[in-house]
């Protein structure tokens, strides 16, 4: 090889080092998580250095966390919250973001901008004035508060606008010409070809409702409406911070995010935007 390639190989080899350290580096903590939910009472968790095969594997800790508390309502809550909120959200957020990218009205880039400006508003300001209007609405301790400031957001309007301004003009003039409404543009034509950015959508909202911690805390004092990470919280005092049970309540935790991740990630590909309009 000449000296061109070989430094070239060398960028390769090194990039490849790289993103191999930095992946090591992410999967270690959920490696361990892992190994301490598997680990007999017998074994130290914090010896050093770590060992992260057990010696002695056990599925003890799941079934411990599971008949003492109630896992199977919090596992119900946290699907029932996530699925509701990933619908709603790309349904209000398709349906703010076809107009704005390509509908031509007075003020549309305004307020375009100002929805992509709540972004940078904290929630914790926000925080307070939803929680008032929550509780005023009555949908305290019930899945509809929890799900209320999630309905849209301005990320997902953002993401589909842009989606939405990538779809050629000739299959919007194809369904006009062919006497579709704009209600029926949106859903039988833009939607379709715009897929891969909803499945996008749908996992990042999904992956947020799941992991939501802050919100339900403040919203849910019944525990019949926990969800996970409230219920996970729940064991640190239940088992005065028993590490193993903490930990398999945490692998029961995560375990779908992973599942809903590995199922929709296939869909996740460019689509021929063509396929939106049927001769």
């Amino acid at each position: 090889m000449t000296q061109k390639q070989w430094f070239q190989f060398g960028q390769q080899v090194g990039v490849y080092a790289l993103l191999m350290t930095i992946a090591i580096a992410m999967l270690i903590p959920l490696v361990w998580l892992i190994s301490t939910s598997l680990k007999s009472p017998t074994e130290d968790i914090f010896q050093f250095p770590p060992h992260l095969l057990p010696s002695q594997p056990t599925m003890q800790n799941f079934v411990e966390v599971w008949q003492t508390n109630p896992f199977g309502r919090y596992l119900l809550n946290s699907t029932l919250v996530a699925m509701l909120t990933v619908c709603l959200n790309l349904l209000f957020c398709s349906l703010a973001a076809y107009p704005l990218a390509r509908l031509d009205f007075w003020g549309r880039d305004s307020i375009f901008t100002a929805v992509v400006a709540t972004i940078m508003i904290p929630f914790q300001i926000v925080m307070i004035p939803l929680y008032i209007l929550t509780v005023q609405l009555g949908l305290k301790n019930s899945y509809l508060g929890i799900i209320f400031p999630a309905i849209a957001s301005a990320f997902g309007i953002f993401l589909l606008r842009q989606a939405f301004q990538g779809v050629p003009k000739e299959l919007e003039e194809a369904a006009r010409i062919d006497g579709c409404s704009e209600l029926g543009l949106w859903w039988c034509v833009m939607l379709p070809s715009v897929r891969p950015a909803l499945v996008t959508l749908a996992i990042f909202v999904f992956i947020g409702s799941w992991s939501d911690f802050l919100w339900p805390l403040i919203v849910l004092d019944d525990p019949n409406y926990y969800t996970l990470p409230l219920g996970v919280a729940s064991l640190a005092g239940t088992f005065s911070l028993d590490w193993r049970l903490i930990a398999a309540g945490s692998v029961i935790s995560i375990a779908p995010i992973l599942l809903f991740f590995l199922v929709m990630q296939r869909y996740i590909v460019p689509t021929e935007t063509g396929s939106g309009v049927k001769g």
